[in-house]
């Protein structure tokens, strides 16, 4: 099934862990979504920020809210790199990690623009 919801991120604090060229950090993230997920999150982001412009990042997400009007809370592992050619972005609920009337969740997610596309099974 295919779900989309949008998202806004309501705390970033990033930090600077190697200064060296390209620069390496870290974030902790909150985010509240609405559509078809209903809640919120909190992520930690690892990220490289090259001066060019570019940009990669890896992250986990626990999520805690409603899928399609079930409740309960996943875990997501996403990421994306970013150049002047383009963007690719990945994402997973990490096997397992459903909980409440969420246990058993899995599939796919795209996070990209303040949108979610989850690609999931609700179990």
């Amino acid at each position: 099934m295919e779900s989309k919801s949008t998202f806004k991120i309501t705390r970033w604090d990033q930090t600077v862990y190697d200064e060296a060229e390209p620069q390496l950090g870290r974030a902790i993230v909150d985010k509240a979504y609405t559509g078809a997920m209903e809640g919120t999150s909190t992520a930690e982001l690892t990220m490289c920020q090259p001066s060019d412009g570019s940009a990669g990042y890896v992250g986990t997400e626990r999520f805690t809210g409603t899928v399609e009007g079930r409740s309960g809370t996943f875990v997501l592992q996403h990421g994306a790199v970013m150049s002047p050619a383009g963007e690719r972005f990945w994402g997973h609920i990490v096997p397992g990690s459903g909980t409440g009337e969420l246990a058993g969740i899995s599939g796919t997610a795209r996070l990209e623009h303040e949108l979610i596309t989850l690609d999931h099974d609700l179990g």
